[in-house]
């Protein structure tokens, strides 16, 4: 059945940087945003990034956390968060799991050569576990604010 706004949230237990790991069940409570992004330090996951950082106290008013996930390993996240001073926590899912159960590992086509790859996406979870949101192939300008209004319940 495919993942939809409404059903429960796919558990994940990844590693992320700091020597922090995150699970689903972390969160109970709080609203979360999990967003799906392709690679570490490239353009538009460094501006989304740093949007996110740019908002982080706004989206802790609104009672609601931020976890950006890639396949990246752990110490390319840590580089990535150190060199853009970055505030949100970072999961690493070399294995693909949670990328998998959230289906945003697919096929991609570039100049007409087909490969696997991540889809740019934003979940937002709420107090309960539920998927209250789902936003695929995110464009990254104005897509924070569009997180925030939906997290705030704008």
């Amino acid at each position: 059945m495919p993942i939809s706004e409404g059903a429960k949230a796919p558990k994940f237990n990844l590693p992320c940087d700091g020597d922090k790991t995150a699970k689903l069940s972390d969160y109970a409570g709080k609203k979360l945003v999990l967003y799906f992004y392709p690679k570490d330090d490239t353009p538009g996951c460094t501006t989304e990034a740093l949007d996110f950082t740019a908002q982080i106290k706004q989206f802790d008013k609104a009672n609601t956390a931020i976890l950006g996930v890639s396949a990246d390993p752990v110490a390319k996240h840590e580089k990535f968060k150190n060199k853009h001073d970055l505030k949100i926590l970072l999961g690493s899912d070399e294995a693909h799991e949670a990328l998998n159960a959230y289906e945003v590992w697919v096929e991609k086509n570039m100049y007409g050569k087909k490969y696997m790859g991540i889809e740019r996406a934003t979940f937002l979870i709420d107090e309960n576990g539920k998927i209250q949101k789902i936003w695929r192939k995110v464009k990254v300008k104005n897509h924070v604010a569009d997180v925030l209004a939906a997290a705030k319940g704008a």
